[in-house]
């Protein structure tokens, strides 16, 4: 294997490979200058006309034209329909498309990583998490940027699962049923916290149905649902309460907080949102089987910089003194 492929992670040397042979085998050109043509059908297809490409990548459109018009003698296909409205990838125009974006992609999160291993503490730090620990993690994230001020954080907490192989964030805060295991090989997993949850109702929907007496009455109730999930209260709900009984079903653990506050159906609610909510009724306690555990997961090729540890080092001391019981 060429010395500087051995360079890249292995899970870059596929895409890297396929580049080469884009680049490189097709005419035996000049590889940049090759790349740079690539690059140009890149922003072609995204923007559908030689001037959006041309003003993206502030060229001269006369330079967009000529390196399509190269690359396609190059290939010897077409890779757009011209028309009076722009250009259209072709079948190979979208395939091009699809290479050049996942090895741009990669060569920005190799930058990143390489940028991230100086050590000094600075620059961007990427955290993704479930926005329901958003009272937790963006008080202390805003304390390690205090600390840090040269730190530029972005807090991630959409349903959006990042990929920390490619660079798309630092440190991945995910939730994770108890006993299931880490399935990506290049993740560091450690564990960070756990959060009990319990049963509830507002007293509104106690008013109107009553009070559950025993664990068979639930049976009979309403209950407030997540639509996909695969939090460890989902199993026992199962068997308590059949499909049918769960008649109010949301997306996200935030509109099934609402929800149950709202008075639509008995639900579960971890146990650090109750003090906000006064006018909900215990149910059942949290049991063990119900708690949830959080892990900090990083990617190997992160995992040791300066900012990452000093981050990593920082919430685990902060998890400590959280009350998420």
């Amino acid at each position: 294997m060429p010395v500087g492929l051995c360079l890249f992670p292995l899970h870059l040397r596929a895409d890297l490979g396929l580049l080469r042979a884009l680049v490189r085998g097709l005419s035996g050109g000049d590889d940049m200058e090759n790349w740079d043509e690539i690059r140009t059908a890149m922003h072609v297809a995204q923007r559908g006309t030689v001037s959006g490409a041309a003003e993206a990548m502030a060229v001269h459109h006369a330079t967009v034209i000529r390196h399509i018009d190269a690359l396609e003698a190059r290939l010897g296909v077409k890779l757009f329909q011209r028309h009076a409205r722009g250009y259209t990838p072709t079948e190979a125009g979208r395939d091009l498309l699809s290479v050049a974006q996942t090895t741009q992609e990669q060569f920005s999160g190799l930058a990143s990583r390489i940028k991230g291993q100086t050590g000094s503490i600075s620059g961007e730090l990427v955290v993704t998490s479930i926005v329901e620990l958003s009272r937790f993690i963006t008080p202390a994230l805003a304390e390690f940027q205090a600390i840090h001020p040269d730190v530029s954080v972005r807090f991630l907490t959409g349903g959006r699962l990042f990929r920390l192989e490619y660079g798309e964030a630092h440190v991945a805060i995910r939730a994770m049923r108890q006993g299931a295991r880490a399935d990506q090989p290049d993740n560091v997993v450690q564990p960070f916290a756990r959060t009990t949850t319990g049963l509830v109702a507002a007293q509104s929907y106690i008013d109107r149905y009553g009070m559950p007496q025993t664990e068979a009455d639930l049976a009979q109730h309403h209950f407030v649902g997540l639509e996909s999930s695969t939090a460890p209260f989902n199993d026992w709900l199962a068997e308590v309460a059949p499909a049918s009984r769960i008649t109010f079903r949301v997306d996200d653990t935030a509109a099934m907080r609402d929800a149950i506050v709202a008075g639509a159906g008995i639900g579960f609610m971890p146990s650090y949102h109750l003090d906000q909510h006064p006018n909900l009724v215990k149910i059942l306690s949290p049991r063990p089987t119900w708690a949830t555990d959080f892990l900090l997961i990083t990617h190997v090729d992160l995992h040791r910089t300066a900012k990452v540890q000093a981050l990593l080092t920082h919430l685990k001391a902060k998890a400590k003194i959280w009350d998420m019981s």
